[in-house]
């Protein structure tokens, strides 16, 4: 019998289906967030979690330092994202796409919910005195996540500077000053 591929993954064979195919444990323990943007995801996918093959969902845990813990802006080009916060404040938001760029934000609280719709770049922020913790529900087995700064200033090979430089209207120094602090980030 031939494997039958779904969203790119191979369906394991049903008489090898096993209950940890649908199981997955460490969402209760804090991530490090001690790294220089004072945040930690632990994403569920499909690659950690076998039995969402199919079911076009996974989610993820995020910590956030106290005072300025950021899950920088970001996009994830296959996923809608429902973000609950369980502790803590943060600050969040989305940007529409052209023509009106416009920012959606608020503060939220514990309890509260927020909605980043799919492809939009978003981000998330703690200005409080305490650690943060949210959960997260994207709409995709495999999310996918595309970091703008990295993606921009880190790419390998680099983009170059001159096209860098025009488009965010900034000299070459600057430019090659942001590629060095994202050269290693990949």
């Amino acid at each position: 019998m031939n494997a039958v591929f779904v969203n790119g993954l191979v369906c394991k064979n049903p008489k090898y289906v096993k209950p940890e195919d649908f199981f997955f444990s460490g969402l209760d323990k804090a991530g490090d967030t001690s790294k220089n943007l004072g945040s930690n995801v632990t994403l569920v996918n499909v690659d950690r979690l076998a039995g969402l093959n199919t079911l076009g969902i996974s989610l993820a845990r995020i910590d956030f330092a106290p005072k300025n813990g950021l899950n920088p802006p970001h996009i994830h080009p296959r996923a809608t994202e429902v973000l609950t916060v369980m502790e803590g404040t943060l600050y969040v938001g989305f940007v529409t796409s052209a023509p009106e760029f416009k920012l959606f934000s608020k503060v939220l609280n514990k309890g509260d919910v927020f909605v980043f719709p799919q492809g939009l770049i978003h981000f998330q922020f703690n200005f409080g005195a305490v650690p943060a913790v949210a959960f997260a529900g994207l709409s995709s087995q495999n999310p996918g996540l595309v970091t703008v700064a990295n993606t921009v200033f880190g790419s390998n090979p680099p983009i170059s500077d001159d096209v860098l430089a025009k488009a965010f209207q900034l000299d070459k120094k600057t430019v090659d000053w942001l590629q060095a602090q994202f050269s290693n980030s990949n």
